[in-house]
């Protein structure tokens, strides 16, 4: 074998942190191979001449553990040989960026005379002195010596936004843990990580300071230092007038830096408070709401805090009672796999007196209603957030919760972080609420929480179901539930439009994001129930008190949020259909076991008195969510209090305190939805089903509203529709379904994670579907209304005009619902999980994908099955059976991806189909080429090649 050397080159002799390593493994793997080592410690820059080798830079640490640059290179007798090593690479030669070198920072002496800087200003002390001089239009921040490198609290929100888009008024921006760096004569705006940490005293703090960066946002340069107290000048337009909010970023819009200028300033002991003003260039998109869509301006609201002083407590999370978290991976923590701690994110409350069961906070949570929101909806606000001190109660504080009245020439900012307030806005796209709140993200403490109100809520009960009968909608194939869930949430990946909160708001996707659209929808198709339904309509007085109603519910959900309450999908599931209407029941016990879910309308069965629209109380859930977070314990450090909490969150087994949130929600569980209602979601869904039938014959007997004009029939058609396919959703999650439960490995109560939806239930389910989906006259309509449903034919901005068909398509409208309904029950996911329920069900009591196939071709074909008298197939039925034969033949064709037992099932199920069609006929022409053309159908299918495996 031929030698060679290996020339391992350690610059002075220093220990090379990758190269070292890697070198002694090869060193070590060919120890007793013909491979000659020699070690050397030449002049790196004459080696690096005289090789002519591609160089380049590596971290190496000194004997004073001290990270410096250094040149690194490998040699070897042939380059060629380098880049089959694994772990050996030469780095090929670049050519270096032809750019102006970095101009050198001046030097301390060279800066600008601090007198001068600050002469002809207006000075002002707090947190941070400033310093304004209104001709320049500057503001200069002053930042004392024990101020860099302490922690402080920035958090920015649009203060002006355009009313559509996402872009509205109070939205919560970015948030920040940052510091102030003295770099040279730069100062630097740095965000702390905190999101991996090490118990105190532990040696790796000093390895996690070098492992896991903090960011460096922006690079400042000082203008002065002054000469005796040492304080450093900056131009807060340096900071503020940048895209530190993350606007241009998100909006991918570009702010006119030249037109960019600081507003009001105001600074408090404890925080700063400043506006930064920004003109878009909108670079010609079109926009109904702005006078010119060429450009808009943008006022974006800073808080700069110190964090609180307090001797504030976390509180450990538990994943069966909902809260908000703050969570960081603790790297002292070895003794577990998890690394994780998880803090819940709740308001800092303490007892007067700490002795009694009951008593008055310290500092109480006060909300300020401000003074936009219209006077009529003010005590309904204020009944909202009261709600939440019956829950306080249980966890031992009385009047936790107080509201006041912003006054109407209050000096303060709705925006300001000392005040939390509630503030009304109105947009043309947004119909949303949200409760998002601002914490310490070392501790999970709530510092601030701001609710916004859209109200659109309100002012418009219209629907928006109209898109979904667009042609270009009706001609694409869609399930149930991606037809119902379109739109119907906002956050978490659903309604976003673009550009639009999801992009603009990091707070957006931290926290639940409430209602959207579909609230609106809820609320028109509450209102219209109530007139159809009904008697006679409603009279103003009656109206208001749903409207007052509906307020309040979204105010004490929305609050809830504030407090660090996430959404809880099945906090609806509480009393049963026959009691939700019966007022001793639901003003005792409770409408819903939480408001935390999304509630919609309590509407009675026809014939039933009806009851409370929404609930007037919070729910035990709600109640026993407080006593987890807010309960005072004995305990003075957070891991005391690990087996009070355990005793608590203990108690989640009970029906009515079980939780799931945004991200339990799925097609399989029938108990966790939005909008859904009762403890029996399936029954309450079938008298909702009939009551849409019924308000489509109000609607065709000539009912009326004065003053309507001549769309609002066909709006209130598509309202009803909106809600029918809702109920049949909900119906369809029972088949197959079933449920999971957030349990812990050693509860004793004998829960389990997922229980399988009883059989019986799940007959009941396809029964319904048959009824009010396949069935012959199911969404049959009389030609009377059909020709009554008329499209808004209002073209000016803020309208969408139809054009081309204006009349209602009703076949491709009732094709699309029952197309929806099959492929959701034939769809892969489902079909997988029935089959799977069979081993995890005990014998017989399971749906199986046999009595599925059976049930659905013995309904859809029961003209041909069981004929009876001339047979005469409707066009609507012609059309669900082709689509039936779709789906079968995509799966025996092996065009859609199923179980192989459910493509054997749709090739049997064509096969006896194709049987019992030979021994039928027809007089009808429409019936006789459907029938033909079907076995020609069927038969090509079962005699095709088979494709794939």
């Amino acid at each position: 074998m031929n030698k060679f050397t290996l020339s391992l080159i350690f610059l002075n002799s220093l220990f090379v942190s990758i190269g070292t390593a890697n070198a002694q493994s090869l060193i070590n793997n060919h120890r007793n191979s013909d491979i000659e080592i020699e070690r050397k410690t030449p002049n790196v820059d004459e080696i690096l001449q005289q090789l002519k080798l591609p160089h380049s830079k590596i971290a190496v640490i000194d004997e004073n553990q001290q990270v410096k640059q250094q040149n690194f290179v490998w040699v070897f007798k042939d380059l060629k040989e380098v880049g089959k090593q694994p772990f050996l690479q030469v780095n090929k030669e670049t050519e270096k960026p032809k750019t102006k070198p970095e101009s050198k920072s001046p030097k301390e002496d060279e800066l600008e005379d601090f007198a001068e800087v600050t002469k002809d200003t207006q000075k002002l002390e707090g947190i941070f002195t400033i310093y304004r001089h209104k001709h320049k239009n500057k503001i200069y921040l002053e930042i004392r010596p024990e101020q860099l490198k302490k922690n402080f609290l920035a958090n920015s929100t649009l203060e002006s936004g355009i009313g559509e888009k996402g872009i509205y008024s109070g939205m919560p921006l970015q948030d920040f843990l940052f510091y102030f760096q003295k770099i040279d004569n730069q100062i630097q705006f740095v965000v702390r990580n905190v999101n991996f940490r090490t118990r105190e005293g532990d040696p790796q703090a000093k390895s996690v300071a070098r492992s896991f960066s903090d960011s460096v946002l922006y690079t400042i340069p000082i203008k002065s230092i002054h000469s005796e107290r040492k304080t450093i000048i900056i131009d807060l337009g340096d900071l503020l007038l940048t895209d530190l909010a993350g606007l241009a970023t998100n909006l991918e819009l570009a702010a006119s830096p030249e037109q960019a200028y600081l507003g009001n300033a105001k600074v408090f002991p404890s925080n700063l408070e400043l506006e930064a003003i920004f003109n878009f260039a909108n670079a010609g998109k079109n926009s109904d709401v702005l006078p010119d869509s060429r450009g808009f301006t943008l006022k974006v609201h800073y808080s700069l805090s110190e964090l609180p002083k307090s001797k504030y407590q976390p509180r450990l999370a538990d994943e069966r009672v909902g809260y908000f978290l703050t969570a960081y991976q603790d790297l002292s923590k070895d003794e577990r796999r998890d690394p994780f701690v998880r803090y819940i994110n709740r308001w800092n409350l303490e007892k007067q007196d700490p002795t009694a069961a009951i008593s008055p906070p310290k500092k109480p949570i006060v909300f300020w209603i401000d003074n936009a929101v219209p006077l009529e909806y003010r005590d309904a606000i204020k009944e909202g957030v009261l709600m939440w001190n019956q829950a306080f109660l249980k966890a031992g504080f009385q009047d936790a919760i107080q509201v006041q009245q912003m006054p109407d020439n209050a000096t303060w900012d709705s925006a300001d972080i000392r005040y939390n307030t509630i503030r009304w806005i109105n947009t043309v796209d947004g119909f949303f609420a949200m409760g998002p709140s601002r914490v310490n993200p070392l501790t999970g403490e709530i510092l601030d929480a701001d609710i916004l109100i859209d109200g659109s809520f309100v002012r418009l009960l219209k629907n928006d179901y109209r898109q979904m009968i667009q042609p270009q909608n009706l001609q694409t194939r869609t399930s149930l539930s991606a037809l119902v869930n379109n739109g119907r949430l906002c956050g978490k990946g659903n309604q976003k439009s673009p550009k639009s909160l999801g992009n603009l708001s990091k707070l957006a996707t931290d926290y639940d994001l409430c209602y959207g659209i579909e609230a609106s929808n809820q609320l028109a198709f509450g209102s219209l129930a109530m007139s159809m339904l009904g008697n006679s309509p409603p009279n103003p007085a009656q109206l208001k008190d749903y409207i007052h109603q509906y307020l309040r519910l979204i105010i004490t959900h929305e609050v809830g949020h504030t407090l660090g309450l996430r959404h809880n999908f099945r906090g609806s599931n509480l009393v049963s259909p026959e009691e939700m209407n019966n007022p001793e029941i639901t003003r005792t016990k409770g409408l819903t076991a939480s408001v935390m879910d999304y509630i919609p309308p309590n509407i009675a069965p026809d014939g039933v008195k009806q009851g409370d629209y929404f609930p007037n109380k919070v729910g035990p859930y709600d109640e026993w969510a407080i006593q987890y977070g807010y309960t005072p314990s004995q305990a003075t450090t957070t891991l005391g209090e690990k087996s009070f909490l355990a005793t608590i969150a203990g108690q989640s087994h009970q029906r009515e305190l079980s939780y799931s949130p945004d991200e339990d929600l799925s097609n399989s569980d029938p108990t966790v939805n939005p909008w859904d209602h009762s403890g029996n979601v399936l029954v309450y869904s079938q008298s909702q089903l009939a009551n849409a039938r019924r308000m489509w014959e109000r609607l065709n007997e000539g009912y009326t509203i004065d003053e309507e004009s001549s769309s609002d029939v066909e709006e209130r058609f598509n309202t009803i529709l909106g809600n029918y396919l809702q109920n049949l959703y909900y119906t369809s999650k029972y088949i197959g379904g079933q449920s999971f439960y957030r349990v812990k490995p050693n509860d004793t109560k004998g829960q389990i994670p997922f229980v399988q939806v009883p059989v019986e239930q799940q007959r009941q389910a396809l029964m319904t579907m048959q009824k009010y989906v396949f069935a012959e006259d199911a969404l049959k309509f009389p030609p009377e209304l059909l020709n009554k449903l008329v499209p808004s034919r209002w073209l000016h901005w803020g309208t969408e005009i139809q054009v081309g068909r204006l009349d209602y398509p009703i076949h491709d409208l009732v094709l699309l619902v029952q197309t929806a309904v099959l492929r959701d029950l034939l769809a892969n996911d489902r079909l997988t999980r029935i089959k799977d329920l069979e081993l995890k069900s005990e014998s017989g009591k399971s749906l199986t994908l046999p009595e599925l196939f059976d049930t659905l071709q013995s309904e859809i074909w029961s003209e041909v099955l069981q004929p009876q008298g001339k047979l005469q197939i409707s066009s609507l039925r012609r059309g669900l059976q082709r689509e039936y034969l779709n789906v079968l033949m995509e799966m025996v064709l092996r065009k859609e991806s199923v179980p192989e037992d459910a493509r054997t099932l749709a090739w049997y199920k064509l096969k006896q189909l194709n049987s019992k069609l030979k021994r039928v006929n027809s007089e009808d022409e429409y019936t006789q080429a459907f029938l033909l053309e079907t076995r020609d159908r069927i038969e090509k299918t079962l005699n095709a090649p088979l494709v794939g495996n």
